[in-house]
């Protein structure tokens, strides 16, 4: 069973800047895509940015040119660094993995913008 614990949510201005990490832990055999979705407060739960294990990406356009995923595969991480940050990018972050065709998820890191 594999395991994801995301870190790097929190308060911070608009305009400011954040970098999600998830690490990926415990039984692993290979893991094809991952990324991060979101659910803001009264929001449909949404992707916001995918990465292949080849490092393809996809970014959702509310994102683009702001959001940066990448990966390291020898560490099983991701990450999603987040700049130019608007009240409209509050929510909880999730991280998902999939290994062989099976979806982890992680519990999520809250992400605030307000000033």
């Amino acid at each position: 069973q594999m395991h994801l614990v995301e870190s790097g949510g929190g308060l911070v201005q608009p305009g400011g800047s954040l970098r999600l990490s998830c690490a990926a832990s415990g039984t692993i055999f290979s893991i094809d895509s991952m990324g991060w979705y979101r659910q803001a407060p009264g929001k449909m739960f949404e992707l916001v940015a995918v990465i292949t294990r080849s490092a393809i990406t996809n970014v959702t356009d509310s994102v683009k040119g702001r959001f940066t995923i990448s990966r390291d595969n020898a560490k099983n991480m991701v990450y999603l660094q987040m700049n130019s940050l608007k009240p409209e990018d509050t929510a909880i972050y999730y991280c998902y993995a999939d290994d062989l065709s099976v979806e982890y998820w992680g519990e999520g890191t809250l992400v605030t913008v307000s000033s």
